[in-house]
């Protein structure tokens, strides 16, 4: 395995559209990297330019000490794992595991040794006499990851391998898929990765870290609980999350103490926590996780006062949607501790953690609140 390293990396059209925008991305190596973010903000691009499926226009891509911009995909030392599966419909799985090394005419015993482990590592013997046409979707993403790994290339790609898979075979397939990295790595193989998602659950799951990106700009690179936690910027704290924060208007105003203005409503913050914000006084972006927002009677001190516009059930607990100055909260609540008298309509009090309050820059939306 390698080191694969992004260094001002471009990607402008034909027609000028620039999609990358000289982003600087390292994976170390037995790292499992996943690049997330919404559709068109060029995560699939950045894997394509990794793989040479798409050219690169400025910047660089080294894999281990080898700049690869110029290589063709077959010199890369890599494999991909793409979201269609890629199988070849008149090849049985034996002989789609086996292709690529036998394009490398490698040795009979050899091929068929690596067949049985890797097919063995993904307890799919019983399929290996089987076509592609006879496979589940699981099934088949199996063989597709089994086809990368035979190879044992410097680094594997991975292109939203599982959105095309049901939500019960997508919660195996990322437990099955990280127990590998895992196990490659305590055996003295570890396996270097770029993985492409749309889905914050298999960014948070699966990452050792995660890139975010954002119209062709990377917004954030940390561990799963960084960027939850300690979100760098406003689009960062409302992408990672379920549901999402709340994030609204407000006024910071500072005199005797620190004051939150929400329309006409103002809360006073701590001073352990006035003293990380290092916003000035004006408007700002207050943010609070659903999580973090606790749902108390009107009029109590250090809450919003707000109207209750829908109450959603989940089962172990429940989202309570309410407006409070105009402004729209979600609040999650454990379904043990949730008054069933409440109803829409209702007025609540909103009270956000002091020590879980982020403030952001209304212009840059930069995290104004990090300590």
């Amino acid at each position: 395995m390698a080191e694969l390293q992004l260094k001002s990396v471009e990607k402008t059209y034909g027609n000028g559209y620039k999609a990358v925008h000289g982003i600087d991305l390292t994976v170390e190596e037995g790292e499992f990297m996943v690049l997330v973010g919404p559709s068109g903000c060029a995560k699939s691009t950045t894997l394509r330019m990794i793989a040479g499926l798409e050219t690169i226009t400025g910047g660089e891509v080294r894999i281990g000490d080898t700049v690869v911009n110029d290589l063709v995909p077959g010199k890369r030392g890599i494999a991909m794992v793409f979201q269609n599966y890629a199988l070849y419909p008149h090849m049985k799985v034996r002989r789609n595991l086996s292709f690529g090394l036998r394009l490398k005419r490698l040795r009979k015993d050899r091929i068929e040794r690596a067949t049985e482990e890797v097919s063995g590592v993904l307890e799919i013997e019983a399929l290996l006499d089987r076509l592609p046409k006879q496979l589940s979707g699981g099934q088949a993403q199996r063989v597709a990851l089994g086809r990368a790994l035979i190879k044992q290339p410097e680094v594997f790609l991975f292109d939203e391998p599982l959105s095309n898979l049901d939500a019960k075979l997508r919660a195996s397939m990322r437990v099955r898929i990280t127990d590998l990295h895992k196990r490659l790595r305590d055996e003295g193989r570890p396996a270097t990765v770029v993985y492409v998602t749309h889905d914050q659950v298999e960014a948070m799951t699966m990452g050792d870290r995660i890139c975010v990106m954002k119209d062709g700009h990377i917004m954030q690179i940390a561990d799963p609980a960084t960027l939850y936690q300690r979100p760098a910027n406003a689009f960062v704290a409302g992408f990672i999350g379920m549901p999402e924060m709340n994030l609204n208007r407000a006024v910071l105003t500072r005199g005797d103490g620190a004051m939150l203005t929400l329309g006409t409503q103002s809360i006073a913050l701590p001073a352990e926590c006035a003293g990380r914000i290092h916003a000035p006084d004006g408007p700002v972006t207050l943010g609070i996780r659903p999580q973090h927002l606790d749902v108390v009677a009107p009029g109590t001190v250090g809450a919003f006062d707000a109207t209750i516009t829908n109450l959603e059930f989940m089962g172990h607990e429940v989202n309570l949607h309410a407006e409070a100055e105009g402004a729209g909260f979600v609040a999650v609540i454990a379904s043990e501790n949730f008054d069933t008298a409440l109803a829409r309509g209702d007025r609540v009090g909103l009270s956000p953690r002091p020590r879980n309050i982020h403030i952001f820059d209304v212009e840059s939306g930069e995290n104004k609140s990090l300590d």
